[in-house]
C-alpha cells in the first residue's frame, strides 16, 4: 500500500449563487495500492461528504464535490518532508504576511490551552 495527498475540491453555493464563487480545497492522506485506486477513493470521499444545509438566515447552503483536482504519492514519511506548496500572488505582501503571523499565534495560542488544561 501507498500514501497519497489528494486535494478534494467543492463549490460553496449560497441561495440563488449571486455571489463570488466560492470553493473549498481539502486534502487528504489516502492510502491505497495505486494512482488509479487512490482516485477513485478521494473521489467517492468527495461525493460522500457533499452536504446541504440551512444557513442562520434560512438562505440554503450547499457544499456540491467538484473533482481531484491533484494528487502526489507519498514515497515516505519523513519528519520535516514537504506535503504540498503553492504559490500566493497578493496585492498587499504586507497584509499577506500580517495574515500569516495572525494565525500562527492563534495556532501558538490554542496549543498553550491544550496544554494548561492537560495539566
Amino acid at each position: 500500500m501507498n500514501w497519497f495527498l489528494a486535494k478534494i475540491v467543492y463549490r460553496i453555493i449560497c441561495g440563488e449563487g449571486d455571489h463570488t464563487p466560492q470553493f473549498d480545497e481539502q486534502l487528504r492522506l489516502i492510502v491505497a495500492p495505486d494512482d488509479a485506486e487512490a482516485f477513485k477513493k478521494a473521489s467517492a470521499i468527495g461525493k460522500q461528504e457533499e452536504d446541504s444545509f440551512y444557513n442562520k438566515s434560512e438562505k440554503l447552503v450547499q457544499w456540491q464535490f467538484v473533482n481531484v483536482s491533484e494528487l502526489y504519492r507519498i514515497a515516505e514519511l519523513i519528519d520535516g518532508v514537504e506535503l504540498y506548496s503553492r504559490i500566493e500572488e497578493r496585492e498587499n505582501g504586507d497584509l499577506y504576511a500580517e495574515l500569516v503571523h495572525k494565525r500562527a499565534a492563534n495556532l501558538q495560542l490554542n496549543s498553550a490551552r491544550h496544554f494548561l488544561q492537560a495539566l
